[in-house]
């Protein structure tokens, strides 16, 4: 049997070989194919993993340079993989993958205005990006940071017509959009450029600025802390800004709110104090309607150094390409004295600065504030003072108050003076007024003064000016020199008394004859006179 067997068992074994031998194959031929599809894999992931970075430059380049209509620069673009298989990279398509952008010398210049300074200038940034959009729309950057960075806003209407809008470019570039999530700017700066090449640009320094939700086409909203060029003063501010509008970027949309503090008002002529000022704002790059309140604790006239405190609320509106800013009324308070304001901070064509324009506007003034920050020392007088008039300060190449131009109107009801050898002729030319020379129980009479001026090249020339207390008026008309200290002021003199009750004793009989003589224009007497000098020492006559 076993001899029979043997050969049974030999086949057995040979189909046994036979089997094992096909299976190797198989597993070969399946380990060959896995070996050639992994390396092709892991090829094609090398090739995918190399075209990031040049690809990622030229979208970059693209967006940038279709989505503000721009000529772009760069100097340098690295990117920076991640420590991920290349293998894997290709499985997940790099999504949840984010690769490290840096560049430097990155310039946005207007489409054929090499004569104009770039639009954007920014000397280094980096972002991460989701590898899994870059081949996709829109390409995902979470957080973009912006180093030392230029703003230049040219003014409205210098750059050309282009023949693209930013709507136009996204059809065109199609996949090259992206969204931004985050934008922040370190050490930036924002320039507004003039018209007038002569003229110095209006620069701001930007700290620090944050913008959220940015894109093509989409508000961002902001976080803004930036020094004001002048007055110098630190601004924080929040808001939205954009979307960003390529062919007039003094168009672009802006609205906010903001805090304006330790701003020092002695950059200016003639005026000094620290103010700070809150309130919101809406508009454009290019005119800004601002809404706010502002408050002067220690405000003074540099020449007569009395502090006073100003509180204002205002609404003005301001022309960001030239400076220009006209007030659309401003309540203001000035110690206890309200006023209101109207006019504007303007430069005229063919000027190199600005002109103030202003109309003032005060119903019921308290003469002690205006005295007190007009004059050095203790005000001299005390009264409800009504003020129309008109200010103008042409452009400043001299001081304020040789340039200074006001034309108005004013009226001082109860009046008096708080110097006492003052008052007391005041009272003596009431009692005399009144015919009773004597009678000390005239005292401390209220006076009542009117006037209209022009002040035009330190020369007041009064067209009108009239003082009156019970018993006596006095009009006038004539010049005062400031620069002089000189007066020439002449009119006349109406008393109710006839001019012989005005004396006492035989002075008074002695003048009797002479009374219907003196008695003109309803007066009992009316007297020619003149009045000349200067303000500390006026010498008063007749005619």
């Amino acid at each position: 049997m076993g001899n029979i067997l043997a050969p049974l068992t030999g086949l057995t074994d040979l189909g046994k070989l036979q089997a094992m031998g096909k299976r190797r194959k198989v597993l070969y031929v399946i380990g060959v194919s896995a070996a050639a599809v992994l390396a092709g894999l892991w090829i094609a992931a090398s090739i995918i993993a190399r075209r990031f970075e040049p690809y990622i430059r030229q979208q970059a380049i693209d967006y940038l340079r279709t989505g503000f209509e721009s000529e772009v620069e760069l100097n340098s673009l690295r990117v920076t993989m991640p420590e991920v298989s290349a293998l894997r990279l290709l499985m997940t398509g790099g999504r949840g993958t984010l690769a490290s952008v840096k560049g430097e010398g990155l310039i946005l210049r207007h489409k054929g205005r090499r004569d104009l300074p770039p639009m954007f200038a920014i000397k280094r940034f980096n972002f991460d990006i989701d590898l899994g959009t870059v081949f996709r729309t829109p390409k995902l950057v979470p957080f973009l940071s912006l180093e030392e960075m230029e703003i230049n806003v040219p003014p409205k209407g210098e750059r050309p017509e282009v023949g693209i809008n930013p709507e136009q470019g996204l059809r065109q570039l199609g996949g090259a959009t992206v969204l931004i999530r985050t934008v922040e700017i370190k050490r930036g700066k924002l320039v507004i450029l003039p018209k007038d090449l002569e003229k110095k640009p209006l620069e701001f320094e930007l700290h620090r600025v944050r913008l959220v939700s940015a894109g093509l086409g989409v508000a961002m909203k902001y976080n803004a802390e930036l020094s004001n060029p002048r007055p110098p003063g630190e601004v924080r501010s929040q808001g939205e800004v954009g979307p960003w509008i390529a062919d007039e970027p003094g168009n672009t949309p802006l609205a906010g709110e903001y805090v304006f503090e330790n701003a020092n008002l002695g950059v200016f002529p003639a005026i000094a104090g620290i103010l700070r000022s809150t309130g919101d704002f809406e508009g454009t790059l290019d005119f800004v309607n601002v809404k706010g309140q502002a408050s002067v604790p220690d405000f003074h006239l540099r020449r007569s150094g009395n502090r006073l405190p100003l509180e204002a609320q205002f609404e003005v509106v301001v022309d960001g390409t030239n400076g220009n800013t006209v007030l659309n009324p401003v309540v203001a308070r000035l110690g206890s004295t309200q006023l209101k304001t109207s006019g504007g901070v303007i430069k005229n064509k063919g000027e190199l600065r600005r002109t103030i324009k202003l109309d003032v506007n005060m119903p019921r003034g308290d003469m002690r504030d205006i005295l007190r920050l007009a004059m050095k020392g203790p005000p001299l007088m005390e009264g409800q003072l009504a003020l129309a008039t008109h200010v103008q300060v042409p452009p400043l190449d001299q001081r304020v108050r040789e340039k200074l131009v006001v034309d108005g109107q004013f009226q001082v009801a109860r009046g008096k003076f708080l110097r006492p050898h003052l008052q007391d002729k005041v009272d003596s030319l009431s009692r005399r007024g009144q015919g009773q020379p004597k009678n000390e129980e005239i005292d401390e009479v209220f006076s009542h003064m009117t006037g209209r001026f022009r002040l035009d090249d330190q020369v007041i020339t009064f067209r009108k000016l009239t003082f009156a207390v019970p018993g006596a008026e006095i009009d006038l008309a004539g010049k005062y020199d400031l620069a002089q200290d000189a007066l020439d002021l002449h009119g006349h003199l109406k008393l109710t008394a006839k001019l012989s009750q005005t004396q006492t004793g035989w002075k008074r009989w002695l003048l009797k004859p002479v009374d219907p003589i003196m008695a003109k224009q309803g007066a009992g007497t009316y007297i020619a006179i003149k009045v000349q000098g200067t303000s500390k020492e006026p010498k008063f006559g007749r005619e």
